[in-house]
């Protein structure tokens, strides 16, 4: 479970966040949504530790994100932001392999390696996992990217708008991919999101935030409501019902 405690974060007299009280159980996929500015991003770089906070208490899977060790948090919990800056003459499988680092401390065992393969199959890398970051695609280098961060096999994983610069079929098959992992493997998939249908078709709770605040969170029958979603992005939006669930309509 992530648990957030009175949370806050103060950058200006007009500008913060918080106080952030919500509890994320464990296991399933939960998308944060809202307008530009809401906080999103800032309350995931918190749960990630990126970010410190400067009132309240983080916790995830009872260990407390302020006092805990970096080498033991990085076995519990993974974090993707949204701009990675690695050499680009590393190829796939190197990327991938950075995420047995809190394992192996570099020296990859044949166990770390198979895990390696494990996850560059999943994310339907093998063919490019030879290839420089450079030579692949931007859809391509983000799988790439998420691969690593599974490849930590830590129980939860904090996703920052993993579908910037994806077109909509990339963006289904990262999403399609992102959800397997959160059934299959049992993980906890937190993930900043922009676009609110594929919040609603692929998650199982959203937490929706506006003005540094928490506005709502629920499963995705409670939060797909017209008056939430009016509210929280200040322009009428309807809600339909689609063949795989409601559908947001601005």
């Amino acid at each position: 479970m992530i648990k957030l405690t009175e949370v806050q974060k103060q950058y200006t007299e007009k500008v913060k966040i918080g106080p952030l009280n919500i509890e994320i159980p464990k296991a399933g996929f939960t998308s944060l949504i809202g307008p530009n500015g809401a906080g999103k991003s800032t309350t995931l770089m918190m749960i990630g530790r990126l970010l410190s906070i400067d009132e309240g208490q983080i916790a995830v899977a009872h260990m407390d994100i302020g006092s805990s060790k970096s080498k033991d948090l990085a076995k519990i919990i993974t974090i993707l932001r949204q701009e990675n800056h690695f050499v680009t003459r590393l190829s796939v499988r190197q990327l991938v392999g950075f995420g047995r680092f809190p394992y192996s401390d570099g020296r990859l065992t044949l166990e770390d390696e198979a895990i390696i393969s494990k996850y560059i199959d999943f994310l339907d890398l093998t063919e490019l996992e030879n290839r420089y970051l450079d030579e692949l695609s931007g859809g391509q280098r983000q799988r790439a990217y998420v691969a690593m961060v599974l490849c930590q096999e830590t129980e939860y994983v904090l996703l920052d708008e993993p579908l910037n610069n994806l077109d909509i079929a990339r963006s289904v098959q990262m999403m399609e991919h992102l959800r397997a992992a959160a059934k299959e493997f049992g993980r906890t998939i937190v993930t900043v999101m922009h676009d609110i249908n594929f919040a609603a078709k692929y998650s199982d709770r959203i937490c929706a935030m506006k003005d540094g605040q928490i506005a709502a969170y629920g499963t995705v029958e409670e939060i797909m409501d017209p008056e939430i979603l009016t509210s929280i992005f200040e322009t009428k939006i309807e809600v339909i019902e689609g063949p795989y669930g409601p559908i947001a309509i601005y």
